[in-house]
């Protein structure tokens, strides 16, 4: 499938690795909405793969967002379908059964923060790059998702400082305020990214999709409810291929092999 050289695919054991290359800053338009999501389909169907990583090949850049320029262009009709495409890519991550990882090594803004938050994992390398949701400063607000999972990760009243106060911020904040998972340091930052999504892609397939329906889906339920689920997706695990061979390690002091 031809992408317009502003995506990559590219598949290493069972990671897939999504590699965003629109110059200067991945900021995006239509055209590059509906690559992701046709490359997201792709990928859905790619039984081999576990773990799905988005990174950036620009140095300066992880994603800056929408494309102001295109979207002041447009006609409002034009940016709503922008939207919606952007929406339906953060909606297809978050339903996949597959782990997604966004490694963040540089400005990370608006819609490209809300495509990070919809993932599962999110690192990041040491630098003096920003984070930041600043949609209030044109008048708008975060249309990808990024109000509802922002408050979801990192709650209400640090989510709406970050909303409300115009700033952006350094991914050392963003740790400190669990915004991202891990922080790695400059040296090898290539080597440890791949590394982190290998060491995560030879873990149990089913258990790992179950864990993210658990963890996702149990936050919008009571405790009851949640409970129930958990019991529900634990359920056809027990007695799976992968229950039984990490049974079988266990009891023969090995590392398993899914």
């Amino acid at each position: 499938m031809d992408f317009k050289m502003q995506i990559e695919l590219i598949q290493k054991k069972r990671v897939a690795e999504i590699v965003l290359k629109k110059e200067p800053a991945n900021a995006y338009d239509f055209s590059f909405m509906k690559d992701l999501n046709a490359l997201l389909d792709e990928i859905e169907k790619m039984d081999s793969v576990t773990v799905v990583l988005i990174n950036s090949a620009l140095p300066k850049f992880f994603c800056a967002g929408a494309d102001l320029k295109v979207f002041a262009k447009n006609t409002i009709a034009e940016n709503d379908k922008m939207v919606a495409l952007a929406s339906n890519a953060t909606a297809k991550i978050e339903a996949s059964k597959k782990i997604f990882i966004a490694a963040i090594a540089g400005h990370c803004l608006g819609g490209g923060l809300e495509l990070a938050m919809a993932c599962d994992l999110r690192i990041a390398k040491a630098g003096n790059y920003l984070l930041g949701l600043p949609e209030i400063n044109v008048g708008l607000i975060p249309g990808n998702g990024g109000t509802q999972r922002l408050l979801r990760i990192v709650g209400p009243s640090k989510a709406m400082s970050i909303l409300l106060n115009r700033k952006n911020f350094s991914p050392k904040h963003a740790l400190e305020i669990g915004l991202i998972n891990e922080l790695f340091p400059v040296e090898d930052w290539d080597r440890t990214m791949e590394n982190y999504a290998q060491h995560l892609s030879e873990g149990p397939s089913m258990a790992m999709a179950a864990t993210k329906r658990a963890v996702l889906d149990g936050a919008y339920l009571n405790i009851t409810d949640g409970l129930k689920l958990e019991q529900q997706l634990l359920k056809p695990l027990n007695g799976s291929a992968d229950n039984i061979e990490g049974m079988k390690a266990f009891n023969e002091k090995r590392q398993p092999t899914f």
